[in-house]
Formats: structure tokens, C-alpha cells, sequence
């Protein structure tokens, strides 16, 4: 019997999912008509201000904007160019459910642009702070100037409150410089959970879901971000990750690391992995090197190479292959793990293509899958021992 899924109907079961969690109602179907009747009331009002719009074509601004300030929905970050006050105790209302279809909402292309004038010096301190953003790398060079316009710059100071755990998501943060401790509130108790160093960026997950902060965000030293307002984070990077999604959905579930984890946790994962292409021969990661990504084989193979840090004043002490990984495979994530330097190079065999995930989103998404990583620890230690006689190349594998 095959069975198709309709369109939508993931997006729509992760949307009531991730309400369920977050109110825990005591009766669930309960909840569940009043979840799809907002939704339905949402969208019909939708469908009459699109009527309305294509009936008049002259009223179209002012008719649409009445009825969105009167539905609550925030459009000061579409019109309004001028830096957003960064208050805290100010927040935009919590939206429900917000539903977004990035296939249906073209028209938001028609909106007016957001952009903030920039210096020539602020514009290559903001490109050099968004090189390596993940989220960025399976744009087009057009999105990335839009996303680059509508960036705006926050300067921050030592204990300064970024955001709070709770709080509604209002923009997107691009650390440009400066060191921020991550806290998790468990049990009441605030509990340190990782740090950024300078460099990465944050928030992107309560815009994507419509869920309050999963964390607090607090900096440590004097700082600066680039911020990015929800509204055009929604339409630019949400829609681009439902196209992504729709590539990459069915090779995550495949991945067998993965297969433990929830549909919203994998779905995560494709929201915030990009893509990088390697030639024969080329190198992914050096032995030694400092760890900052994880990487998945989507297709091509991967070899795995070690020289032993033990035999290092031996003259034949060259590199040893020691496996291959093909599709589904993942590697890199050992010195995640242990906080240690690369224990191995990996070298592309042939064209490889490889979805990676940097180490923020590696600490907060693949939580659930630590332990099967850290039982894979012992066999790359088994692996060692054949070839070297030693696994002290795991426990001190810097160069």
C-alpha cells in the first residue's frame, strides 16, 4: 500500500507538537480545537485581505495594514527604518501557531525592504562576522545583500542580558565580537550550558518555531552584534529552509545516529546544517586542528587518516588510513565530544559532498545522541590499539 503524505501536513502536526510542549494542556483534544480553529480564523482573515487587495488595487496598503494592527501582528520592523529599541521589558506579543507557508507567501515579496545605511567599515566588519554562518551558506548572492541591508548593529556591555529564556524571539544575532555564556534555567537553577567566543551567532530557533527562547544569552565582555529583525529572517532564511527541507528530510531520517531522535529534533537539524563540496584528494579536517564542525556524508566516500603522535620521532611514521565512511556516515564529532583538537585528518576520495553543522547547534541539537557518540569513542580506541599498540593518541591528540 502506498501511502503519500499530504503537503503541509508535517509543518502542521510540528506546529500543534511544539504548543502542546510548551502549554502542557491537561485535555488535548481540547487544546487541539482550539490550536486548528485559531489557525482556520488566521488563515480566513488572510484569504479577506487578499480579496480586498486584489478587488482595490489603490486601497491595498492602507486596508491591509488596518487589519493587521488590528489582529496584534507587529509591522513596525517592515515600515519602520529606524534601529529597534533594544528593551527587554518590551517584547512583541507571543503569536500562536503563527502560520507561515514559505510556498504560499510570494506576495511578501512585494513588501517594502528594511534596510539600515552602513559604513564602508561597518559593512566589511559585518561581511567578515557572516562568513561562516551556516544558515547563510545555501543563499544566493542576492538574499545575502538583502540579509546584509537589514542587518543592524548592537553594541553590548559586560552582563548585559542579550536575551532572555522565555521570552519571545524578536531578532536573529550575529556575534561580530565579544564572549557570552549560554544558560539553561532547569529545576529553577540557571545552569551554564556553553559559551561563544567572539565569533557565531544565536536566536534563530524561537523565529523558525514561533517558540519562546530556549535560553539566556548574557554577555561577558564588551561586545558588538548584528542583529536581524524576525520578519525578514522569516521570509528570507524560513523560506529558503523549506526548500532545504525538502532535500535534505528524507537523507537525515535515513542517517542511523539520528534515527533516535524525534521528527521536530530532526527537522532542526536540516534548519541549521548547510551543504560543502570536497574534490578527490582534498582536505576536510586536519589532525590536531581546533574542532568547530560536524560532518555528515551525503555522497562520496571519506577516508579517515591518523599519524601517531607516539611514533612521531620514527622516520616511516607517515599517515595511516584507519577507516571510510560513505553515505550516512558522520565523522568530526570526537573532539566535540572530548573537547580536544582533531584526533584525525579526513581527505575526500573523489567528488564528496558533506552537510555540516558547527558546534553551537552540534552542544544544543544532538544532545540526545551524546551517548551513542561517546560509545563509539571505544571503538576508535580498539581501532588505535591494532594499529599503534596505544590509544594515547584519543587522549592527547594535539600535535
Amino acid at each position: 500500500m502506498n501511502i503519500e503524505i499530504p503537503p503541509g501536513l508535517t509543518d502542521l502536526l510540528q506546529g500543534y507538537t511544539v504548543e502542546v510542549l510548551r502549554h502542557q494542556p491537561a485535555d488535548l483534544v481540547d487544546f487541539a480545537i482550539q490550536y486548528f480553529t485559531r489557525l482556520k480564523e488566521k488563515e480566513e482573515q488572510q484569504q479577506r485581505i487578499e480579496s480586498r487587495q486584489d478587488s482595490d488595487a489603490d486601497a491595498m496598503q492602507t486596508e491591509s495594514t488596518e487589519d493587521i494592527e488590528e489582529s496584534g501582528t507587529d509591522t513596525d520592523s517592515e515600515s519602520d527604518f529606524e534601529e529597534p529599541v533594544i528593551n527587554r521589558l518590551n517584547r512583541r506579543v507571543s503569536v500562536c501557531a503563527e502560520a507561515f507557508n514559505p510556498d504560499e507567501d510570494d506576495d511578501e515579496d512585494m513588501e517594502p525592504r528594511v534596510v539600515y545605511p552602513k559604513s564602508d567599515d561597518q559593512r566589511n566588519r559585518l561581511q567578515e562576522a557572516c562568513k561562516d554562518i551556516i544558515l547563510f551558506k545555501s543563499l544566493d548572492q542576492e538574499q545575502i545583500f538583502e540579509i546584509l541591508d537589514a542587518m543592524f548593529e548592537r553594541k553590548v556591555e559586560p552582563s548585559e542580558h542579550v536575551i532572555d529564556q522565555d521570552d519571545d524571539g524578536d531578532n536573529f544575532y550575529v556575534i561580530e565580537r565579544g564572549t557570552y555564556d549560554i544558560y539553561v534555567t532547569k529545576g529553577g537553577q540557571p545552569l551554564l550550558v556553553g559559551k561563544y567566543d567572539n565569533h557565531g551567532s544565536f536566536g534563530e530557533l524561537a523565529l523558525m518555531y514561533n517558540t519562546p527562547r530556549a535560553a539566556t544569552i548574557i554577555a561577558t565582555t564588551e561586545g558588538a552584534l548584528w542583529g536581524l529583525d524576525r520578519v525578514t529572517f522569516r521570509r528570507i532564511i524560513v523560506k529558503n529552509n523549506a526548500k532545504k527541507r525538502k532535500a535534505y528530510e528524507t537523507f537525515i531520517e535515513s542517517v542511523p545516529l539520528l534515527k533516535s531522535l524525534e521528527l521536530a529534533e530532526r527537522m532542526k537539524i536540516v534548519d541549521v546544517i548547510g551543504e560543502r563540496s570536497y574534490q578527490d584528494n582534498e582536505l576536510i579536517i586536519r589532525q590536531g586542528d581546533k574542532a568547530d564542525c560536524f560532518f555528515i556524508v551525503q555522497s562520496g566516500e571519506v577516508k579517515i587518516m591518523i599519524k601517531s603522535k607516539t611514533l612521531a620521532d620514527q622516520e616511516d611514521n607517515a599517515e595511516v588510513e584507519i577507516t571510510r565512511y560513505s553515505r550516512g556516515h558522520y565523522f568530526g564529532e570526537l573532539a566535540l565530544v572530548t573537547n580536544k583538537p582533531r584526533a584525525a585528518s579526513a581527505y575526500a576520495i573523489g567528488p564528496v559532498k558533506c552537510l555540516v553543522m558547527d558546534i553551537q547547534a552540534f552542544e544544543r541539537l544532538l544532545g540526545p545522541c551524546m551517548d551513542i557518540m561517546k560509545r563509539n569513542i571505544v571503538n576508535y580506541e580498539e581501532q588505535l590499539v591494532s594499529l599503534f599498540g596505544t590509544s594515547l593518541d584519543l587522549e592527547n591528540p594535539g600535535l
